[in-house]
């Protein structure tokens, strides 16, 4: 059972996840409006021997599917996409079905960034013809990993050296990507708030502890303190998972 805490307490079906939801167009003057989705445990690891899979139960899977189910992209950085054996984007009949009807296209984009370009030609996120990943690099990534790339996704050279969130959300905003659900890691999404472009996030609190020096959500070397407000909380077999919007 799935207990909606704040706004309305409820007894719920899992299945009422966040069903519906679309993320929220830009506000005036914004080229996209960013939600950054992560899971961690109660001391703010995002990891278990490395991967976010050994946090989050049932709730954060389905609350992953549906805020894919809402978005334009998701977009997330090169060591996720390798670290964590992303796959492409396609979804059920259903999440696809879904989305048509709310006007979205039935699957979402995948843009991945890498400054360096080193993404391996068979990792399985190139695995779909039909769902190429786009690629945000710079141009000073190895050519020759680019060309090993280049017909399994769709490459953007966006930049000269490092890409910061206003290359980033100007670049999803010229191909009419406004919608964006930033899914990691703590790297992209540090780039993210340092750059003022993190407007929504959903966060899995796992109840576990795991210590050591694994990185929280948000890791980088510039501090950027961003005041959030509460929208909703849901618990699920011990998970807590919370939205929060920037102020």
């Amino acid at each position: 059972m799935l207990r909606r805490i704040l706004p309305d307490p409820a007894e719920l079906a899992l299945d009422e996840l966040y069903a519906g939801l679309t993320l929220d167009h830009p506000r005036a003057g914004r080229p996209t409006h960013v939600a950054v989705s992560m899971v961690s445990s109660a001391d703010g690891a995002v990891a278990v021997e490395g991967l976010s899979g050994g946090l989050g139960g049932a709730a954060d899977l389905r609350a992953l599917s549906r805020l894919r189910a809402a978005n334009d992209v998701s977009l997330v950085g090169a060591g996720t996409v390798r670290d964590e054996g992303y796959v492409p984007l396609t979804g059920s009949a259903e999440r696809r079905a879904d989305r048509a009807a709310r006007g979205l296209r039935p699957v979402p984009r995948l843009a991945i960034v890498t400054a360096s370009g080193a993404l391996e030609p068979d990792l399985a996120v190139f695995s779909d013809p039909a769902e190429p990943p786009l690629v945000l690099t710079a141009r000073s990534a190895d050519t020759r990993h680019l060309a090993a790339i280049e017909d399994r996704a769709e490459i953007h050279v966006v930049a000269e050296a490092e890409l910061d969130a206003e290359v980033i959300v100007t670049t999803l905003a010229e191909l009419s990507l406004p919608r964006v659900l930033c899914e990691g890691g703590p790297r992209l999404n540090q780039v993210m708030l340092a750059g003022g472009h993190l407007d929504e996030l959903f966060l899995t609190l796992a109840p576990t502890l795991v210590g050591g020096p694994v990185a929280r959500i948000i890791a980088g070397a510039q501090e950027a303190a961003t005041d959030l407000e509460l929208v909703s909380v849901f618990e699920h077999e011990g998970d807590l998972l919370l939205r929060y919007r920037r102020r």
